[in-house]
């Protein structure tokens, strides 16, 4: 069965760069027809898409975040990884990574690791 793990600093000052990264088990990122996204939710808030990188090495954002968004892969140590730039409070979240099938449904996710932005 497939496992991701999210990992990276819990505290961002804003202005910083963000950087979290999913290890995956069980499974390569390679595989297809995988797509392996990034979703983060706020306090108090819903569950947000940040975007994705998919089997092949394309990678899709969301409009409102693609502007300070980029996620890369390395395929040796089947992992992933998401960088926001530019943050603020605002992206504090908890931020988890997620792989979808073609079902396009998430039937794997992370644990979800806490990222707060603040100085």
């Amino acid at each position: 069965q497939v496992q991701l793990q999210e990992s990276g600093p819990g505290l961002v000052k804003p202005s910083q760069t963000l950087s979290l990264t999913c290890t995956v088990s069980d499974d390569s990122i390679t595989t297809n027809p995988y797509t392996w996204s990034w979703i983060r939710q706020p306090p108090g808030k819903g569950l947000e898409w940040i975007g994705y990188i998919a089997y092949s090495g394309n990678t899709y954002y969301s409009p409102s975040l693609k502007i300070r968004t980029s996620i890369s892969r390395d395929t040796f140590w089947n992992l992933f990884t998401l960088r926001l730039s530019s943050v603020t409070p605002e992206d504090t979240a908890v931020y988890y990574c997620a792989r979808r099938g073609a079902t396009m449904t998430y039937d794997a996710w992370g644990q979800g690791t806490q990222v707060t932005v603040s100085s």
